[in-house]
């Protein structure tokens, strides 16, 4: 794709190159924490903190695509979570209705989101009220029922199960 560069997944070496070389012409570098096309990729222990580092470093925005993962199915809110790593962006979807109505989101602060003005962002999910009221709905469960600790207990069960064969 053009004005796109890959980067092999969990190869800090490879994304700090790109990034040297391409310093005044990244913007953002964006990544699943968890990849989940032709299996589960998860990254190396320290992976998503040292991208953090890089993208501070080279003053590009880290955008962390947790449409997949995030929302309490890794074991924690969101995947990046577990090395406690702050995204620039997190994109939500999926589980962020309980798949009751299609729905996504972008996260990001003020400073960030207060520059996509009106016309300049769509989506084919966003501006439902009712949507949004089932997004808030679905949160308010995964928080006060647990869900994340939930599927961290089950996780690993389920971890132990599959050595076990």
């Amino acid at each position: 794709v053009p004005g796109y560069s890959m980067v092999p997944y969990g190869d800090p070496v490879a994304l700090e190159r790109s990034l040297r070389e391409g310093a005044h012409h990244i913007a953002a570098v964006l990544i699943e924490p968890i990849q989940g096309e032709a299996g589960v990729n998860v990254p190396p222990e320290g992976y998503l903190q040292r991208v953090s580092e890089l993208c501070k470093k080279y003053n590009v925005l880290f955008i962390a695509d947790e449409v997949q993962t995030g929302l309490c199915r890794t074991g924690k809110m969101l995947a990046v979570d577990h090395e406690d790593v702050r995204p620039d962006i997190v994109i939500l979807g999926k589980a962020l209705s309980a798949g009751v109505l299609p729905v996504s989101c972008v996260l990001a602060d003020n400073h960030i989101m207060l520059n996509i003005r009106p016309g300049q962002h769509g989506s084919t999910f966003g501006g439902n009220p009712l949507a949004c009221k089932v997004a808030m709905a679905a949160v308010d469960v995964l928080k006060s029922e647990q869900l994340a600790q939930n599927a961290s207990v089950l996780g690993q069960v389920l971890r132990d199960r599959l050595v076990a064969l």
